[in-house]
């Protein structure tokens, strides 16, 4: 399964069937409202152009409905304020909640290497053992890999795997 499979798999079955029916209601009032009422503009239309507006302009509603239970969902997983979230992205216009939803969204939780149990992404200690989530070098404070043996900014030895510095 792809990473893009993997996050669609996260929106709901209701932004689904949301997303879907605001699309087929959108093509059934562009096909019967402007399309019948003013047929001597559309009349000159092409048909290729006559159906890719019709199916195309609400194809961007079927999207947008879907980020916004993108959003929901998403930052349901991050341990956010989903609600909060889910109605900036719908009330904020021209999507821009959805845009500062990507850019001020958490890391993900992810499990402590040390007891297991799941913590937020921004977390520096394990709430739960004390755990050092962010391991820094001793000697220039920057964040280090916990499989580093060397800091990569200062060359400082750190111990294989721990982060800390090595007894020499």
């Amino acid at each position: 399964m792809s990473r893009f499979s993997k996050e669609m798999s996260i929106i709901s079955r209701a932004a689904w069937v949301i997303a879907l029916l605001a699309y087929l209601c959108c093509v059934t009032l562009i096909w019967f409202g402007p399309m019948r009422h003013e047929a001597e503009e559309f009349s000159k239309w092409p048909d290729v152009g006559k159906l890719a507006f019709t199916l195309l302009i609400p194809a961007f509603l079927f999207v947008y409905v879907l980020l916004i239970g993108y959003v929901n969902a998403d930052a349901r997983r991050r341990k956010m304020r989903y609600v909060m979230w889910t109605l900036l992205a719908i009330f904020v216009p021209n999507a821009i909640g959805i845009i500062l939803y990507f850019l001020l969204r958490d890391p993900l939780p992810g499990p402590c290497p040390n007891c297991g149990k799941e913590t937020p992404g921004n977390y520096t200690f394990c709430p739960h053992c004390g755990t050092s989530l962010a391991p820094t070098c001793p000697n220039c404070g920057k964040s280090v890999g916990r499989d580093w043996v060397n800091c990569a900014y200062c060359g400082t030895r750190l111990k294989a795997g721990a982060g800390a510095p090595a007894a020499v």
